[in-house]
């Protein structure tokens, strides 16, 4: 019987660096197979502008997944709306980018692939076609009709994992997003996530507050006292294991760190500057809280280093390595 997990795999816009970081990686073998959701004329013109060889095999889904070799890439092909230019945005190609998420998605909830590993989408020129769209996590929680789910991003390594708390709205907009169910939302998908695809069996969550000082007591502000605090207590009371509320400036020390599974911060750059300063191009994008494995790249479009040498598929290598820790490790618990 095969071990071999099929994923699939969505380049993000054609304009950008996703069809680059396809070719690239299709040049390293995959303990993977690995298949583009992806116009299959575009990653041939982005192969031969980089220069490299790259083999588009059609994938037969009824047959097990097998890994394949170096320079070859597993394709179910969806057509752009127009050819794409690297570094040139195209908003007729916007609906292009959701029908390879549609697919995606379609591949994982339907068993012909145990994981999606996205690549970077650019949110303004889907928006500018007249779709509206926050973001790949917001729509494939649609799509997945799933409650809300949880940003995480966690290094290659696994040595710091972040969720967060509340994640792209304005610092202002903060204090009164962190509600006792937002939170508890938040604590118990991410615990659940670690002990089902992480396989951890009591995760440690070191838990940030939101104030200077953890609130000091009120005197910096009473998020901490009116609302952390007490859904922590609460979780505790469930089996949940937790600490905090702690200082945010000093919970990212390592003797804090040590022993702790997850941190979870309040805010989307209370958390995530310190683990893309510690790992940035080789971290991971992970959707926690969604009936499908989701994993992706830690960065932009890049639209000015598309076609060119500098693109470092680092980030995408981890996703696909975290991809697949997390669905062996689905499949063992």
């Amino acid at each position: 019987m095969s071990t071999t997990a099929r994923l699939a795999f969505t380049p993000g816009e054609p304009a950008g660096i996703g069809p680059d970081l396809a070719v690239r990686i299709a040049q390293r073998a995959q303990a993977a197979q690995l298949i583009a959701v992806a116009d299959p004329d575009m990653l041939k013109a982005r192969a031969e502008l980089l220069g490299l060889p790259l083999t588009l095999e059609t994938i037969d889904y009824a047959a097990p997944p097998r890994a394949l070799p170096a320079g070859t890439l597993g394709i179910d092909p969806i057509r752009c709306a127009h050819p794409a230019r690297p570094g040139v945005l195209d908003r007729d190609n916007a609906r292009y980018v959701l029908d390879t998420l549609d697919r995606a998605v379609d591949l994982c909830r339907d068993g012909q692939c145990a994981g999606l590993v996205t690549g970077p989408v650019h949110k303004a020129v889907i928006n500018d076609a007249g779709i509206v769209f926050s973001g790949h996590t917001g729509y494939l929680a649609d799509r997945c009709a799933s409650d809300a789910p949880v940003m995480m991003l966690a290094t290659d390594d696994g040595a710091l994992r972040v969720a967060l708390a509340s994640v792209h709205i304005p610092l202002a907009a903060v204090p009164a997003a962190l509600t006792h169910e937002s939170l508890t939302h938040t604590l118990r998908v991410t615990d659940h996530a670690l002990r089902e695809r992480f396989g951890i069996a009591r995760p440690r969550l070191l838990v940030a507050g939101l104030n200077p000082h953890a609130g000091e007591n009120g005197y910096l502000g009473r998020e901490e006292i009116d609302v952390i605090t007490p859904v922590l207590e609460a979780e505790r009371a469930r089996g949940l294991d937790l600490v905090g509320p702690l200082p945010a400036d000093t919970l990212f020390t390592p003797h804090r760190l040590a022993g702790a599974d997850a941190v979870v911060a309040m805010y989307h750059d209370q958390g995530l500057p310190v683990i893309k300063h510690l790992g940035f191009g080789r971290t991971v994008n992970i959707s926690l809280g969604l009936p499908i494995v989701r994993t992706s790249v830690d960065h932009g479009t890049a639209l000015e280093l598309a076609g060119g040498d500098s693109v470092d598929y680092g980030s995408l290598q981890a996703a696909i390595d975290t991809a697949l820790h997390m669905t062996a490790a689905g499949r063992t618990n």
